[in-house]
């Protein structure tokens, strides 16, 4: 019998296993919650707003890698804008202004919540309740 050869080297397939453990699967629920406290009319506490935009950069984060499996951004123009727009807000840092940072998780929760709506519309992730 031949001895077992891993089908990538190990430096690759440890690259695979921490990208498996660090995998979280898509939790919609999660999403809209978060997307309610960016655009509630009850104002974050401050101390509260970077959690919440890092919540929120995930969320972005998840539906590109979702929208760009399905070949979304080649195919939508709508998906294409709303892609780009959700990457630009990811890299941004949060500002220091107290004011200025609630405005930037709303234009974040938003972008969300309209990337969730198109992938919903072209069918590339199930509707949320």
């Amino acid at each position: 019998m031949e001895p077992w050869v891993p089908p990538l080297p190990y430096d690759e397939l440890e690259t695979l296993r921490n990208k498996i453990r660090a995998w979280r699967p898509f939790d919609g629920e999660a999403l809209l919650d978060d997307v309610a406290v960016a655009l509630d009319d009850v104002l974050p506490a401050e101390e509260d707003i970077e959690e919440i935009a890092q919540r929120l950069r995930g969320h972005l984060t998840q539906l590109v890698t979702i929208a760009l499996a399905a070949e979304e951004d080649q195919r939508d123009a709508t998906s294409a804008q709303l892609i780009e727009q959700a990457r630009t807000l990811r890299a941004e840092d949060v500002p220091g202004d107290h004011w200025k940072a609630i405005g930037h998780l709303r234009r974040m929760g938003w972008t969300v919540n309209e990337l969730l709506e198109r992938l919903v519309a072209v069918r590339c992730v199930a509707a949320v309740a």
